[in-house]
């Protein structure tokens, strides 16, 4: 019996802190069901209430965002059905990264960047079942490096030391997800924060600054302990950070308002150019926005 998990938050509110640009992206977020539809996977760890589409659009609209990347989760397994869907019903405003195993075609490889996905995601962190097996890891990883594609992984922060050499020979940008989940509690100087800052030095090497609610040591807003993490790593590498909202909030602790994770973007940059880059500019070199 897999765990079922609360939806998201049913009113978040407007933005307060700034208005977010125009083309402004939400680098990552998920889409969940409608499971009558897009049935959830089998050997599933929780399993999300529907968070289709058009909820999901309402709340584009309520936080004055357009573009967005769908991440396959691991709910759907390898099945990217739903995300295909809301990709193509996006007219080009939305792309996706996939999950695929040996079993995904090549055909069904192709039609993916067809549609709009430019990365797969690999998860490395124990409670979605740890790390993949290695070799798969690596056949998988030389299929879509032919396409273009980045290679997304979700680790938690005291493993990436033990995955340095593998991240050494990757033969493409990689994505870390959520700042690698490391525990504020720890303070910037911690080693695991550290060697995900030492990753910036590499020109592969992007990261996403989103899972605030995730990291903070308070466990509810204003979220103010994450935000010396991300502003070192925005100073770090402007060009290769990432945000995203995680909608809808699949495994968190505290249910948060994206309204309140919209508005700690202006903590963690407070200039409007930096965020236009943060929220316009980067994705669009990843991603194959029209």
């Amino acid at each position: 019996m897999t765990k079922p998990i609360p939806g998201p938050h049913p009113n978040p509110h407007r933005p307060t802190a700034y208005t977010p640009p125009a083309d402004a992206c939400d680098a990552h977020c998920h889409i969940f069901g409608p499971a009558h539809r897009f049935p959830f996977a089998d050997k599933r760890a929780y399993t999300p209430p529907d968070s289709g589409l058009e909820k999901f659009e309402t709340l584009q609209t309520t936080l004055g965002l357009s573009r967005a990347v769908f991440v396959q989760a691991s709910c759907h397994g390898t099945d990217n059905a739903a995300m295909v869907d809301a990709i193509r019903r996006g007219g080009g405003r939305y792309a996706g990264v996939a999950m695929i195993d040996d079993n995904t075609t090549d055909a069904e490889i192709e039609e993916l960047h067809e549609v709009g996905v430019r990365g797969t995601r690999f998860n490395f962190v124990a409670h979605l079942g740890g790390a993949p097996d290695l070799e798969t890891y690596w056949r998988l990883v030389n299929r879509v490096v032919p396409l273009g594609w980045h290679i997304v992984l979700h680790f938690d922060a005291h493993d990436l030391p033990r995955y340095a050499d593998l991240l050494d020979q990757m033969p493409c940008p990689y994505v870390i997800d959520h700042m690698a989940r490391v525990p504020v509690e720890g303070g910037v100087g911690q080693a695991p924060f550290q060697a995900l800052l030492k990753l910036l030095d590499d020109d592969r090497a992007w990261v996403k600054i989103s899972g605030a609610e995730r990291l903070t040591g308070e466990g509810s807003p204003p979220y103010d302990d994450v935000v010396p993490y991300a502003r070192v790593l925005i100073e770090a590498a402007p060009d290769r950070i990432l945000w995203g909202t995680d909608w809808p909030h699949p495994n968190v602790r505290h249910m948060p308002d994206d309204g309140d994770l919209i508005d700690l973007l202006a903590a963690f940059a407070p200039d409007e150019a930096t965020r236009h880059q943060i929220l316009v500019d980067n994705p669009s070199h990843l991603f194959p926005f029209r």
